[in-house]
């Protein structure tokens, strides 16, 4: 049950809803447009804010539905934490659109909302308040995302290694961003 959850997990995560939406409505590729980031961000840049609500939505989905399959399934919570990485992965590197993919911050998001609500309020929390006072998604992102590890680490033990492996997937996408915000070139809202 645990290889065919995690399956169906990284082809759900596959289903990119900025690349879809975008196609759906006219709009530009948002991997060859604005940041080149197949996001809610790059949506809200490029196609506006319905576009990156619904997005955003479905990413959180993506997250959200593998893990809680396998919590019905019987599954730890370790478990259930690996299938959520899958998701992931299946939005990073997507198998319909030739494994280009998103960031998957929204979609880690939706798997600890799935996993454990605390740390998904703590992230989510840090995202906002880092996204306030510097107007910039990477940074929020790459606050946000670590941050969840010490609680996990306390709370929950068992998804600690998944979330660990998921945080540095999540900063190594960022691998750009972060080279722009030491340079000072980064985007900001």
């Amino acid at each position: 049950m645990f290889w065919l959850l995690a399956m169906l997990a990284y082809l759900l995560g596959s289903l990119s809803f900025a690349i879809v939406l975008s196609r759906l409505s006219g709009n530009p590729d948002p991997r060859s447009s604005g940041s080149g980031n197949a996001g809610a961000t790059n949506m809200l840049r490029l196609a506006g804010r319905k576009m990156a609500i619904l997005t955003l939505l479905g990413d959180l989905c993506k997250g959200i539905v593998p893990v809680l399959l396998a919590e019905q399934a019987g599954l730890g919570l370790q478990q259930q934490a690996w299938i959520g990485l899958c998701a992931v992965i299946g939005h990073m590197f997507p198998v319909y659109f030739r494994f280009r993919g998103g960031k998957g911050v929204a979609t880690a998001a939706g798997v600890l909302l799935a996993l454990y609500i605390p740390a998904a309020l703590l992230a989510i929390t840090a995202w906002l308040v880092t996204f306030y006072l510097t107007r910039t998604s990477s940074l929020a992102a790459l606050i946000a995302t670590p941050l969840t590890l010490p609680l996990l680490a306390w709370r929950e033990p068992a998804a600690l290694l998944p979330m660990s492996v998921l945080t540095l997937l999540i900063v190594w996408r960022h691998r750009r961003n972060l080279r722009d915000l030491f340079a000072g070139r980064e985007r900001h809202f």
